[in-house]
């Protein structure tokens, strides 16, 4: 096939309609925790990991107080946000569970590990760590062999204690 994307191509942003502005900032920062760059009166806002301009974008444009889609409809099935490494990763979901939230699953996929759970328009979120790509597990022919087996968020926790986090 000649018309690949490049390589180095990547997703830069997810944006969002949201019910609720305040309500999903307070997820993405204080959960997630993505820093606030940029807002656009009381209808919309950018967050972001690092200082980039934006790697999520919210807004109320055409979705104030609305309601998520019913079940069996298209739409959005989740957004995946990788973190740096298992400690990153452990310090989100101690933020998570203090939150009160609830986690829809987790899975190790032999290439990554991740947590499922849903923001507050009940849009479907993961939060991943990926292995390195050295220890991916392929078959004769090279291909991928991804797989869901239970992911022990246990043993993520208790190897990665809650810190005192700063807020960005």
């Amino acid at each position: 096939m000649t018309n690949l994307a490049p390589a180095a191509t990547r997703i830069g942003h997810v944006h969002l309609k949201v019910a609720d502005l305040e309500r999903a900032i307070a997820f993405y920062r204080d959960v997630l925790g993505f820093a606030v760059t940029m807002r656009y009166g009381k209808q919309a806002a950018f967050l972001s990991a690092g200082g980039y301009h934006h790697h999520i974008g919210l807004n109320t444009w055409e979705s104030a107080g609305a309601t998520p889609p019913p079940p069996g409809h298209t739409g959005l099935y989740h957004t995946a946000f990788l973190y740096p490494d298992r400690a990153a990763l452990a310090a989100v979901l101690h933020r998570v569970l203090a939150a009160g939230l609830t986690l829809d699953g987790a899975a190790d996929h032999a290439v990554s590990e991740a947590i499922y759970l849903r923001d507050p328009d009940q849009n479907g979120v993961e939060l991943y760590v990926d292995r390195e790509e050295a220890d991916w597990p392929r078959d004769a022919d090279g291909n991928l062999q991804m797989n869901n087996t239970p992911f022990d968020l246990q043993a993520l926790l208790n190897a990665h204690p809650a810190q005192t986090l700063s807020q960005n």
